[in-house]
């Protein structure tokens, strides 16, 4: 019988700047907005007992926005990174960094790889911030790291199936995705996560991200409590029911 709470929650944040054009705000304010959202989010997903959170903060594709733009996001982030390790500490969370990180400045790459360590022991949640992040890179970049254990001899042909697979992707130390939010009424994955997705649970809302709380976090954890996950099997299959 499955857990009416899911391991691993994703989430695509997505409402910021439409948040912020209906309040005559600028992008920047609906970004900050949109930070203290995911904060109250990461409490309440710790509080409830779900053990992963993974959050789309920043796609391969979101270098082509304005660079103005671009450089307040780094900024937010480097101002978050530096001054929030504290609340992780206090709420036991682990982060993580998924994505390609070299597209980054040293200082900010620096930063990451330092609350990561800083926290690399706790174990009430696991958060995983997807940034310079894509569905395709990701199987992309596993599928090269597969090529080159095989040509070193390290791993044979016949070895390579879908377990193995996912020991390469980037996620590989999270439990499988249960769950996938998006915010702000869009119904696509836009290129996140798109492997992992595969019997995840898929839940859209029209709410705009930085309104995003714990009563729409309860919303959808009330929806995926009544999901039947049959993984190809039939519902009688699952209860126990012999049909022959």
């Amino acid at each position: 019988m499955k857990s009416s709470i899911p391991r691993h929650i994703a989430i695509v944040m997505d409402g910021n700047g439409r948040w912020a054009s209906q309040r005559g705000l600028s992008r920047a304010e609906g970004h900050k907005a949109g930070l203290e959202a995911l904060k109250s989010v990461i409490k309440a997903c710790a509080q409830r007992g779900i053990k992963a959170l993974t959050v789309f903060a920043f796609s391969t594709e979101n270098w082509g926005r304005p660079a103005s733009e671009v450089r307040q996001l780094f900024d937010l982030f480097l101002h978050a990174l530096t001054h929030d390790t504290q609340s992780l500490h206090e709420n036991g969370i682990r982060l993580r960094f998924i994505g390609d990180l070299t597209a980054f400045e040293p200082a900010l790459q620096e930063k990451m790889r330092e609350v990561e360590q800083a926290t690399q022991h706790h174990q009430q949640l696991t958060l995983a911030v997807a940034v310079n992040y894509g569905g395709h890179w990701d199987i992309v970049q596993a599928t090269k790291q597969i090529a080159a254990a095989v040509q070193a001899g390290r791993l044979q042909l016949d070895d390579i199936d879908a377990n193995s697979m996912e020991t390469y992707l980037s996620t590989h130390a999270l439990p499988p995705l249960d769950l996938f939010i998006r915010t702000s009424g869009e119904q696509r994955i836009s290129n996140f996560l798109n492997w992992q997705l595969a019997y995840s649970e898929l839940f859209f809302t029209e709410t705009l991200w930085p309104d995003f709380d714990d009563a729409a976090l309860q919303q959808a954890l009330a929806q995926y409590a009544l999901r039947e996950r049959r993984y190809g099997k039939t519902s009688e299959q699952l209860s126990g029911v012999d049909t022959c």
